[in-house]
């Protein structure tokens, strides 16, 4: 029997007029008048470089969401920022490019919350439409851009920057700032939501039939790469980037069931850090091809995501329903 995460789309469909509309508004004003809000607390370029702006205060007054509501957070990628931790924790993990050509995760809980999740970073506009998918997710992140503000205000989502919630945040020992600070998902949620909050359109089950053997497999980014290798013993995919094998602080190999090469539309944005590097805006909405990895084999398939709210379905050549094997899933958006 085939699994099928709730996708939710009939609620999704009914928010997402309202939240469109208020998010194009919000847009049209940021072009219009074309200056700068005062950034929330650390002010991040995105690559490393952080200058300080006030300390956060007072945890928002927002109420916390309703049951189905994932957390969804950014974690810093950078060579200085690993190993990672909580991360194997995530139900899925999303790779995606940010300037200079490095890349930036988002990882997604629903399932399970960890007790500390990081090193937590900024957030980018490509996250907004990626986050449409589900029903209000709680988005966890350590700053934006001053012009990205009004935008990630406007979304239909809960911020919970440092800003918001500073008590759900700590910087750590272990590394230097910027690549220290954590969050404890468990002053955000009391609990975690379950599989019913992640509408991503993902379903899981027995493999189609067909797929070629493959051991290893390898996706670069201008300058960054996500490598994972097939352990038959483990029966994951194991996680290695920019040549080093993924690890978590907890000494655990980080493992994926399946992995997800998508391949999609990589644009320039509005935004540049302050090296003046463009901003990639990644596509998510639209439709394309894949490589699904799992079972130690590669699945060639096809994605289509209609609109912002709904989530990514992913079948074979065939138009069939392609499955993907219960445990964590790794997306690497690669540029088509």
């Amino acid at each position: 029997m085939v699994a099928t995460v709730g996708m939710m789309q009939s609620a999704h469909r009914r928010r997402g007029t309202t939240a469109a509309a208020l998010l194009a508004a919000t847009v049209t004003a940021v072009l219009a008048v074309g200056c700068t809000t005062t950034p929330r607390g650390q002010v991040d370029d995105g690559r490393g470089r952080t200058s300080d702006g006030p300390a956060p205060t007072s945890p928002s007054a927002d109420p916390a969401p309703a049951v189905g509501s994932p957390l969804a957070v950014k974690i810093d990628n950078a060579p200085a920022a690993r190993p990672h931790t909580g991360l194997d924790a995530a139900d899925v993990v999303y790779a995606e490019q940010v300037e200079g050509g490095l890349s930036r995760l988002m990882a997604v809980y629903a399932t399970d919350l960890p007790k500390t999740i990081g090193p937590v970073r900024s957030a980018r506009e490509s996250d907004l439409e990626l986050l449409r998918q589900f029903q209000r997710p709680t988005l966890a992140f350590s700053g934006a851009q001053g012009k990205l503000l009004p935008l990630i205000d406007g979304a239909p989502l809960r911020v919970a920057s440092p800003k918001e919630e500073s008590k759900a945040y700590f910087r750590g020992t272990d590394k230097a700032t910027p690549h220290n600070l954590y969050l404890r998902p468990e002053r955000l949620l009391s609990s975690a939501p379950g599989a019913d909050a992640l509408t991503t359109g993902f379903t899981y089950g027995a493999a189609p039939r067909g797929g070629r053997a493959e051991d290893s497999r390898t996706v670069r980014f201008p300058a960054a790469r996500f490598t994972f290798d097939w352990s038959e013993d483990r029966r994951r995919w194991l996680v290695s980037m920019d040549g080093s094998p993924s690890v978590a602080t907890d000494g655990k190999r980080v493992a994926a069931a399946t992995v997800v090469v998508q391949y999609v539309r990589v644009r320039k944005s509005e935004f540049h850090d302050f090296l003046g590097n463009n901003t990639p805006f990644t596509e998510t909405v639209g439709s394309g091809t894949a490589k699904v990895l799992r079972d130690g084999k590669v699945f060639d398939a096809e994605w289509k995501r209609p609109a912002a709210e709904d989530g990514t379905v992913f079948t074979t050549k065939a138009g069939k329903p392609l499955n993907f094997a219960k445990g964590q899933v790794w997306v690497v958006f690669a540029k088509a």
